[in-house]
């Protein structure tokens, strides 16, 4: 089998270029601009391209089939070449749905959660030498690669999320999958460049509802009072419904534990949101056939997804934290989540404006109330994301006014910004860097270098 990317640099694209090269297919790719880690992972493959660019004559009648990524427009000149030969064309989601047909496919989708809780349930079939195949938004520790297909797995776990498929599909991903056990984990506007309204976001996951099977079962947040007014409103009556909330769980000496009849299980991942998502992993896992105990042993050893709260540095008193926070609940439910297990602690929190929602004067007020337990914050965008996006400049005023919070500072520069970040007292301190950025290429190991030369 030969197969072309179109867009072979994406996060997704090229983990699941190289899940296919593995299994035998014959693999080429194009794609206008190559970063890493994709770069240097296609490299080490043996699947990166060989120049930066579009090329048509890589189209060829040869090909059995042609992957696009959303990257690539609904004119690049490979697509329309694939198109005029009659060559199959395939979304990302719609490939990874004709792999599964024959499977028990598990989707996560939500707002908010569903990285940590497709991670979770992986870790805990790995653990318990459960085979699956799967595809989820993150690197995870023990996973070479975010996709896995192979031809002996009864499942096919994948995170769903709610953005359009592909240039030409504006169906959202999680619409194509068609679960047999599907999870929503939280409702929060976001995207509002591609969802104008609430309504119209919250139309999506109405939507998803409708594409489980018949018979299957949907796994959801009882505590999210959206989640669970659509769930208990639009569920099909053949569809059966699994709520759930909070477990037992108790915090000592800055380790989160949950409680389990009689006993308890120590976690390495902590926060309110977090227990959340182990319990809609734990649901998942059930319906696969895992015992309660069994989850609880494997869990414990999760240590989380890739930015996703991972503790970067925890020494002399001082905490470096990364997460992949960036919008209103996500900011929210981590800085709750820190404030919680490091009790005592001064909390300043460095936050990225990256995304079209969080750089659009209208939509900053939807941060107000997000940040108030932190002692101090650093907000950080740079003028040139505003460009690309075509949104006009940002006044620092607004910023500040929108997350309703006075002890606020604002960034354009990253060397300001770390320069800022110098001046604080270490000692005692946790500084929590959220984005699905980089705030402008900051070093961050470097940040932690100086806190240990100073230690």
């Amino acid at each position: 089998m030969r197969t072309h990317f179109i867009a072979i640099g994406g996060s997704a694209m090229h983990n699941l270029a190289i899940a296919l090269h593995r299994k035998g297919v014959l693999v080429t790719g194009s794609d206008d601009e190559l970063f890493d880690p994709s770069r240097k992972r296609l490299l080490q493959h043996g699947l990166l391209p060989e120049a930066v660019g579009w090329f048509p004559q890589k189209v060829h009648g040869a090909l059995d089939a042609i992957i696009v990524g959303m990257h690539a427009k609904a004119d690049n000149p490979e697509l329309l070449k694939a198109q005029a030969l009659g060559i199959p064309v395939f979304s990302y989601p719609e490939f990874l749905y004709e792999h599964s047909k024959n499977k028990l496919r598990i989707v996560i989708g939500g707002s908010h959660g569903k990285t940590t809780i497709t991670a979770m349930v992986l870790h805990v079939l790995e653990t318990l030498d459960v085979d699956t195949d799967y595809m989820v938004g993150a690197q995870l520790g023990g996973f070479e690669v975010m996709v896995k297909l192979s031809d002996e797995a009864r499942f096919m776990v994948m995170e769903g999320d709610e953005y359009p498929s592909a240039p030409t599909d504006p169906r959202p991903k999680f619409h194509i999958y068609r679960p047999h056990i599907a999870v929503i984990s939280g409702i929060a506007w976001d995207h509002i460049n591609v969802f104008k309204t609430y309504d119209d976001y919250l139309d999506q996951f109405r939507k998803f509802i409708h594409c489980i099977t018949e018979n299957g079962k949907l796994i959801y947040s009882s505590a999210d009072k959206g989640v669970r007014d659509l769930c208990l409103r639009e569920t099909p009556g053949s569809v059966g419904l699994y709520p759930y909330g909070l477990p037992d769980y108790s915090i000592e000496n800055g380790t989160t534990h949950v409680l389990s009849g009689r006993r308890r299980f120590a976690l390495q991942v902590f926060g309110k949101h977090n227990l959340l998502n182990l319990n809609a992993a734990r649901l998942v896992t059930q319906q696969l056939g895992v015992a309660g105990q069994q989850f609880f042993e494997a869990i414990q050893s999760f240590k989380g997804a890739s930015k996703r709260m991972e503790v970067m540095y925890n020494s002399n008193g001082t905490i470096v934290i990364q997460d992949f926070a960036h919008a209103p609940s996500k900011i929210k439910a981590t800085v709750d989540a820190v404030k919680e297990q490091f009790a005592g602690k001064r909390i300043f929190a460095c936050i990225e404006l990256h995304t079209y929602s969080s750089l659009n004067k209208q939509f900053l007020p939807h941060y107000r109330g997000s940040i108030d337990l932190v002692d101090e914050a650093f907000i950080y965008y740079n003028p040139h994301a505003l460009k690309l996006k075509k949104l006009p400049p940002l006044r620092r005023g607004a910023i500040v006014d929108g997350f309703g919070k006075e002890n606020t500072k604002v960034f354009t520069s990253k060397d300001a910004l770390e320069q800022a970040l110098q001046q604080i007292p270490k000692s005692d301190s946790c500084f929590l860097f959220m984005s699905s950025g980089a705030f402008g290429g900051l070093d961050l190991k470097g940040f932690i270098r100086s806190i240990k030369s100073t230690a």
